[in-house]
């Protein structure tokens, strides 16, 4: 196959034949032509209904475990995700109602909001930690301590994903480097799997774009980065984009306020300093994750992965960035 499924009219059909039988089992109907947004990774369509548009995503095989994952945490932290009108796990098919505006949408540079929604978020991954076999065995993949040497050895071993050597790519320099960092890396691995913080669902993606907020509260939506994983790595990319849209520096106290309140959820059972230092080493591991998440969602045929293909090593290089708090 040399383009992704869903330019195929037959797949489309199919589509569409799904959602108009899970739309009558909910009293609903298609009113209008489907709006599509297409990246290499997913296919999303605005549906119109008689009640109001609900939201169609195919994802493509690397990232295909997230419609199971969805209806999973529907069943263990209800309240926190969207309750899935329906889902095809084995297909990558989901199909969600409208989640009003997003983080972004009422944000107006106002942190606070975060203040709220790191929380609740905790509460999610500590709800979701007793039974992360249940993700695994839909396929969210693995990501915890003790496994992530192995992965990055398996990351340094992929050229092509790497693009090593070439323009947009890991350096030949760099590359040795990591490669004589691994010891050093599974240390901090092991020195993180010791706070004996349970592993939990990690978004890897968490960003004020992918949160609803509502009059009911927050809703987080968007997981197809992720993974089971040391809970407090999903601090990486919110902390790193909120400093992005705020104009702050790494180590400015307002990320350091949000972290604190992000990592109140486990203060019960963990000591406050530990806990800060804790999120520093998932932080750090995290750019690993993320650099293994970018590499599943360009696995597929689609020209258009070119464009995106640089995260993939970009992402490793910042394995010797300072956590941005």
């Amino acid at each position: 196959m040399t383009t992704p499924e869903w330019s195929d009219p037959q797949w489309r059909d199919a589509a569409l034949a799904w959602i108009g039988d899970a739309l009558g089992r909910h009293g609903r109907r298609v009113t209008g032509p489907v709006e599509p947004r297409v990246r290499p990774w997913s296919l999303v369509w605005r549906v119109p209904t008689d009640a109001g548009p609900v939201w169609f995503k195919a994802n493509n095989p690397g990232t295909r475990y997230e419609a199971g994952l969805l209806a999973e945490l529907a069943r263990l932290a209800p309240g926190t995700v969207l309750d899935p009108l329906a889902v095809d796990a084995a297909r990558g098919w989901s199909l969600l109602p409208d989640g009003g505006p997003s983080l972004r949408d009422v944000l107006a540079g106002d942190l606070t909001h975060w203040e709220r929604v790191l929380p609740a978020y905790a509460a999610l991954q500590v709800a979701v930690a007793p039974r992360v076999d249940r993700l695994l065995a839909a396929g969210v993949p693995d990501h915890r301590p003790e496994v992530m040497p192995e992965l990055l050895d398996r990351l340094l071993d992929d050229s092509d994903a790497l693009l090593l050597g070439e323009p947009d790519g890991l350096t030949p320099e760099l590359h040795a480097r990591l490669r004589a960092h691994r010891p050093e890396f599974a240390a901090t691995c092991r020195r993180l799997a010791e706070f004996g913080v349970p592993a939990s669902v990690q978004h890897d993606d968490l960003h004020d774009g992918n949160v609803f907020a509502t009059d009911a509260g927050y809703r987080f939506f968007d997981w197809g980065d992720a993974s089971v994983a040391h809970p407090f790595g999903t601090l990486l990319v919110t902390l790193n984009s909120v400093a992005y849209g705020a104009g702050l520096k790494p180590g400015d106290p307002v990320l350091g306020r949000l972290r604190d309140a992000y990592l109140e959820a486990w203060t019960d059972r963990h000591d406050r300093a530990a806990l800060r230092e804790a999120a520093g080493l998932a932080m750090t591991v995290t750019t690993v994750s993320r650099s293994l998440s970018w590499r599943r969602a360009l696995a597929t045929p689609d020209p258009a992965r070119a464009e995106y293909a640089a995260a993939v090593p970009g992402w490793l290089g910042e394995v010797f960035a300072d956590p941005p708090a």
